[in-house]
């Protein structure tokens, strides 16, 4: 299992890398409840718009992406199965613990949008998710989606659990001082995807995105500890070594561990939720 972990975590990290996050401040979405006569869109009206107040936008509207953006609508086979995905690893783990369901029906956005596609950037990266002043989340790669698929799974849940704590650190901003833990290691504007992974962890980031601003610092630290079976040996334990590269990574988990500490503590008093529960939980439903 150690192997099969291992072997990952070079995959999904060199997936990171070329990837970004979009997060706009617009005027939440109205939530329709329009009746429809088509089984989806009742399957969502049922399970989402009334359960939750969501609305699930899966055809293609320009409003929904920058209009120098190609993309590809979701089959519309795929949007249920992707919909009980969503359900299994994100809304049911979090309402499982405590005070899990008053947070998730309190913080989850209005609007959901569905992307068949990756979305490009004309820098070489792709945008696998985008945030909305907390109204609405994006999620690409829907035509994609095989819950078998490990590298998938992991790509969606660090996508949903990223732009999700964006939600967090926006309604109750960012834990204190954590702007001040490592200052220096953040990248200028647009050069983050110029750092490996070992070098993003020298300087106390769990990706190379971590290191482009505080917000998403916060959100990729909450998305990999939830997601990441071994968040632990790869960001929280020390090695054991002397080597100058060793060493500087072991100077970087001191650093996540601080962040990690300050991530919990302000979960659990603006939001009640033991985040290492959700985990324990995401982690036992993981197809590994």
């Amino acid at each position: 299992m150690k192997t099969k972990f291992l072997a990952f975590i070079f995959i999904v990290a060199a997936y990171i890398t070329t990837s970004s996050c979009k997060e706009d401040d617009v005027n939440a979405p109205i939530k329709t409840h329009e009746e429809s006569d088509d089984e989806i869109d009742q399957y969502i009206q049922t399970n989402f718009t009334d359960k939750y107040g969501v609305a699930v936008r899966y055809t293609y509207v320009d409003r929904y992406v920058d209009p120098d953006k190609r993309v590809t609508p979701p089959k519309r086979e795929l949007v249920e199965p992707m919909l009980d995905f969503l359900t299994d690893f994100w809304i049911e783990p979090f309402e499982a613990v405590d005070n899990g369901k008053v947070f998730f029906a309190k913080h989850v956005p209005a609007e959901m949008v569905f992307i068949g596609s990756t979305i490009y950037n004309s820098d070489g990266t792709v945008t696998l998710g985008t945030a909305d002043a907390g109204a609405r989340i994006t999620l690409t790669e829907v035509n994609d989606i095989d819950v078998e698929n490990i590298n998938w799974i992991f790509r969606q849940l660090g996508t949903i659990y990223h732009e999700f704590a964006h939600i967090v650190h926006q309604r109750y901003n960012l834990p204190p001082n954590f702007q001040q833990i490592s200052p220096q290691g953040y990248t200028s504007a647009g050069s983050w995807y110029n750092l490996t992974e070992d070098e993003a962890l020298a300087r106390g980031f769990v990706s190379p995105y971590a290191t482009s601003s505080f917000n998403e610092d916060f959100a990729e630290t909450v998305a990999h500890l939830l997601f990441y079976p071994e968040f632990y040996e790869r960001y929280i334990d020390d090695e054991v070594c002397t080597t100058t590269d060793c060493l500087a990574r072991n100077e970087g988990r001191a650093l996540i561990r601080k962040k990690y500490n300050s991530i919990l503590a302000h979960y659990k008093q603006y939001t009640g939720v033991d985040l290492l529960k959700v985990r324990e939980i995401v982690q036992a439903k993981l197809p590994l």
